[in-house]
């Protein structure tokens, strides 16, 4: 159904068409020197005037003030008065409707790029329901305060469930297309749908602070921030017209003055030669290109924070990848449980577990979820401490011997030196490319956990089309060597660092954008926020788990579709190819006209429908990036079909 907006558009439309059709036969028919409406010609003209004023007179006597020479509607006037100076009155008839419908389509075009991003806001939540006290407007809630969702209401701010379990669709946050179970404590999002049963939710969050609102402000500020080549061509455009008015001015001075030629003549090629050097079409596609590629990239579950950044991702070399989370699932189970201390698993299991629920690591949850399986209730700890990117230390209040410390083979090496048999067994675990996680006590070494993840499925074809484009991948991974040069053979990476802490992974990006000059860094949300600084663009994946992705990246995808990558390549650099050949286009024709004109072979309608027509080409154009097809539908089809079984089950 068509919007108030659209309505109103639409009606404007059909008037501008019906006096276009009236005036088009006096245009024709005066370019063939017929003029026989006499008194009627000029009372045509001045009812046209009178509909038509607001939308150039006013907006061209403001720019007269500010001194803008480079706005059209200024350009306008002058045309128009030296139309009917000249008493050419078609002419200047046919210049104020096509300059409107050229306008009526622009703000069109603009209106339907935009939508994309206004529809985030036009179903967003506006009320919830709190209990006991009945509806409130979003942006009234506070913290702690306990709401009702029912049936087929959307939940409106970000909390977490304190009572009913509930099927949650998340689409519009995390365009995944398959409903998630939720049940109590955990978190649900703003603008997320309850399909299923009664909900109660305790707030967490004010709107502001909510995901969707920083999703909505990012990609609001994305179309705000403009990009080299937006700039570049605003400055082209402020220099060039006060330029082609200065020529303008020549062109009638020198023949006029000088040579003593005609002046109506001249005159006549000067205005036409500055209706032509309006850079509307210029300027126009360049924010039309930008907002058609963020409303796609939008659908497809991409936030751009700056419209930077859409530019960059296209010009990148190089992109590195982190393993866990983002070449594999980052769902890791438990292949090994190597007791060294001939302690009961199970009680290794509640005690280890207890130390792991305090982390968000994908490790420490699968640990958390092995102990789950077995109905283990899990030990309590206190003094809980966590060594960015190493592990865990605590003091258990269960076990006699309280001291645990958990992490990596080198964490542990800091505390302990470990007995060469016990290296062998972690060698050869390494070597079947399991990432071994090793628990200690006070005195020594007791646990050896080896842990492996699973391949996502698409990851060697999404770094194949990466290398089809000429992008090195480089993997850079806190796992030990051995275990992420299985994952990169797999998938076909070459280049693979491994061992590398927050601070050391930062050091590899700096390493890469010296050596390729512009670097992507794909990353999990988690720990690595150093090397996303140093990159030309930080890429967060699953970024809606995340508040530091959704701060910290450049670029955020709301899901782990990581074949979403080469899209986005290709994405930007079809923008950017559209907005070059624009460019060139409108500038072409331009000159073409300009040199007509200062030969004095040219005519003001030729300048009207030169200028009015590249504006629409360029800007159909520039619309076509909303059609940019994702050519990697085929893993959408297979995950959709892969999470289906996983409901099933």
């Amino acid at each position: 159904m068509a919007t108030f907006k659209e309505l109103r558009w639409i009606q404007k439309f059909r008037m501008i068409i019906i006096w276009l059709l009236c005036i088009l036969p006096l245009e024709i028919l005066s370019l063939y020197g017929q003029r026989f409406l006499g008194i009627w010609e000029r009372i045509l003209f001045l009812i046209i005037w009178i509909i038509f004023w607001k939308e150039i007179l006013l907006k061209g006597v403001k720019s007269l003030f500010r001194l803008k020479f480079s706005d059209i509607n200024l350009l306008m006037i002058i045309a128009i008065g030296g139309a009917s100076y000249l008493g050419e009155l078609p002419e200047a008839m046919i210049i104020i409707v096509l300059f409107a419908l050229g306008e009526m389509l622009e703000d069109y075009w603009i209106m339907k790029s935009k939508q994309a991003l206004e529809n985030l806001t036009n179903t967003m939540p506006k009320i919830g329901f709190i209990k006991d006290i009945w509806e409130v407007a979003i942006d009234k809630i506070t913290i702690g305060s306990i709401l009702i969702v029912k049936s087929w209401e959307q939940i409106p701010v970000d909390w977490k469930i304190i009572f009913g379990d509930a099927l949650v669709d998340e689409t519009t946050i995390t365009w995944e297309p398959l409903p998630k179970s939720k049940t109590i404590s955990e978190a649900v999002f703003s603008w997320t749908m309850n399909i299923s049963w009664y909900l109660e939710i305790e707030t967490t969050k004010k709107w502001e602070d909510s995901t969707l609102a920083k999703i909505i402000n990012i990609t609001y500020n994305s179309s705000q921030k403009k990009a080299n080549y937006q700039r570049f061509i605003q400055k082209f455009a402020h220099y060039y017209t006060p330029s082609v008015m200065v020529l303008a001015l020549l062109l009638v001075v020198i023949p006029v003055v000088f040579l003593w030629w005609d002046f109506n003549h001249w005159f006549w090629q000067a205005i036409t030669l500055l209706i032509i050097a309006c850079p509307c079409a210029l300027v126009l596609s360049t924010p039309v290109a930008v907002f058609s590629a963020i409303g796609n990239a939008t659908s497809h579950g991409i936030v751009i924070k700056w419209a930077k950044y859409l530019e960059e991702i296209g010009k990148i070399k190089a992109i590195a990848m982190d393993k866990t989370r983002t070449l594999t699932k980052g769902e890791p189970q438990i292949s090994d449980i190597i007791s060294l201390d001939w302690d009961d698993e199970n009680t290794f299991l509640a005690c280890i577990g207890g130390m792991e629920q305090y982390s968000e690591h994908p490790i420490a949850r699968c640990v958390v979820q092995e102990a789950q399986k077995r109905w283990i209730e899990l030990h309590k700890h206190k003094d809980f401490v966590s060594v960015w990117g190493k592990g865990i230390k605590s003091e258990c209040l269960i076990c006699k011997d309280t001291h645990r410390c958990l992490g990596s083979a080198k964490f542990v090496w800091e505390e302990h030196n470990i007995p060469e048999q016990i290296k062998k067994k972690i060698y050869a675990l390494e070597e079947e490319g399991k990432t071994i996680i090793l628990v200690s006590s006070h005195q020594k070494v007791i646990w050896i956990i080896g842990i492996i993840d699973t391949i996502r499925q698409e990851s060697k074809d999404t770094v194949n089309e990466l290398r089809k484009m000429s992008i090195e991948v480089v993997m850079l991974t806190w796992d030990h060597q051995k275990a992420g040069e299985i994952i990169a053979k797999e998938v076909g990476i070459t280049n693979i660092k491994g061992w590398l802490l927050p601070d050391q992974k930062a050091e590899e990006i700096e390493k890469l954008v010296k050596e390729y000059g512009s670097v992507a860094m794909l990353w999990d949300g988690v720990n690595d926020a150093p090397a996303l600084v140093l990159s030309s663009v930080g890429i967060a994946m699953g970024a809606v788990w995340s508040d530091m992705a959704i701060e910290n990246a450049d670029i955020a995808l709301m899901n782990d579709k990581i074949w979403l990558i080469p899209y986005l390549i290709r994405l930007s650099r079809n923008c950017h190819n559209i907005i070059k050949f624009n460019t060139a286009l409108a500038i072409g024709v331009k000159a073409c006209v300009l040199w007509l004109a200062v030969f004095g072979i040219s005519n003001l309608s030729l300048a009207i429908v030169s200028d009015v027509w590249v504006t629409i080409f360029v800007v159909i154009n520039s619309l076509r990036l909303f059609w940019v097809k994702n050519k990697s539908l085929k893993f959408e089809h297979k995950s959709k079909k892969d999470d289906c079984c996983e409901a099933c089950h």
